[in-house]
């Protein structure tokens, strides 16, 4: 009896053959059909492609999920980044489907219970689709329970059955990661027969990068698409690289080399004010800080902030110096921004969790009056 054989050529011009019915599944393991949440669907690792992963600028595939490279030590800097670099804010994985079914399976890793953020934003998934027309809408936020932030027990919830009257199709999927707790294994699930694709291009091809405190890592919104941070990159169709690390952003001469070599930046915010000891410090470290990323990057936008809670004279001087020498010896790609100045002064008191921390309203703010000047930058450095 002839035995057919299934040829298949891969991109290296070697050739293998398999026999004819063997079950694909045991090939690819992308393939394999599973039952999940009472479903047959194939499970796919969404931290290798077609997914995109971003966020994570120094990973390496097979890499823990890290904002700062693996290789990095306490000794170079503070125990605090250290720890936080760990933590998933601002990672997205974006894709495409014609799915009309859509699980997600998650392993997640230091889960965070603050005071003032709930775990929903500390230690959850939020998840936005474009059905096609170019606009994000928010679609679902997946809220861990404790068991599964904590305890390793996994993370399993169907976020898509394709909404009665909605026409077949492909939609494009992001899903952002936890702001403060962290995630070891993330999978998406589809019908079996449907496709993973890769997700079109953003508008902005080039990397907004955030270095800051608390505020930037995302604390205290409610779910992680509300970080100001994530709002002006949403805005913009651009990637986003957040280099928040709450408590512990301190403005030392190893981060800013660590930025500095980053090839893809369009846009560079600069805001450790609440992180540094007191304005002496600010006065040691922000222009030195500054100099390094301008002296890599001549024609790089960089926007200097401000507090925009619990401001201080001293301090928005020390910070200012840097803008104005900066724009004395010529600079023309170097902007400030006085924190005070982004909550409407008859919101103030509604902007804030504890007086520090921007809740939902004070993010939103934070990202209206901080998109125009973004833009503005992005505008003129391609002129």
């Amino acid at each position: 009896m002839l035995k057919f054989v299934l040829t298949i050529v891969i991109s290296l011009g070697i050739f293998f053959t398999l026999p004819a019915q063997e079950d694909l599944g045991k090939i690819d393991t992308n393939f394999k059909v599973e039952k999940v949440e009472d479903v047959d669907v194939e499970m796919h690792n969404a931290l290798e492609p077609p997914f995109e992963l971003h966020g994570f600028p120094w990973r390496k595939p097979g890499e823990i999920l890290r904002r700062l490279p693996v290789s990095l030590t306490q000794n170079e800097i503070n125990s605090g980044v250290f720890a936080m670099s760990k933590r998933t804010s601002g990672g997205c994985i974006r894709f495409r489907t014609n799915s009309p079914i859509v699980i997600v399976r998650a392993k997640l890793a230091n889960g965070t219970d603050g005071n003032t953020q709930p775990r929903s934003g500390a230690d959850g998934f939020d998840v936005y689709i474009d059905y096609g027309n170019g606009v994000e809408r928010h679609w679902r936020l997946i809220d861990p329970k404790r068991e599964e932030a904590f305890d390793g027990v996994p993370m399993v919830r169907r976020i898509y059955n394709r909404p009665a009257g909605n026409p077949a199709g492909v939609t494009n999927w992001i899903l952002y990661l936890p702001l403060y707790g962290g995630v070891d294994a993330l999978e998406i699930g589809i019908q079996p027969g449907c496709e993973i694709l890769p997700p079109k291009p953003r508008k902005y091809s080039k990397d907004i990068v955030f270095y800051g405190s608390s505020i930037t890592q995302g604390g205290c919104a409610s779910r992680p698409g509300l970080n100001y941070t994530t709002q002006l990159c949403r805005a913009l169709d651009a990637y986003q690289i957040n280099l928040g690390f709450s408590g512990s952003a301190r403005g030392e001469e190893p981060m800013a080399k660590y930025i500095a070599s980053l090839d893809n930046m369009g846009v560079f915010v600069m805001d450790y004010d609440y992180n540094a000891k007191n304005a002496e410090h600010l006065q040691k470290t922000h222009e030195p800080f500054f100099k390094i990323i301008r002296e890599a990057h001549p024609k790089l936008p960089i926007i200097i902030l401000t507090r925009c809670t619990l401001y201080e004279d001293a301090r928005t001087a020390a910070i200012k110096a840097t803008y104005d020498n900066a724009v004395a010896n010529g600079d023309k790609h170097v902007y400030f921004v006085e924190g005070k100045t982004l909550f409407d002064e008859d919101a103030r008191d509604s902007c804030s969790v504890d007086r520090c921390h921007p809740n939902d309203l004070g993010f939103y703010q934070m990202y209206q009056k901080l998109l125009p000047i973004v833009q503005q930058a992005i505008a003129e450095a391609e002129d």
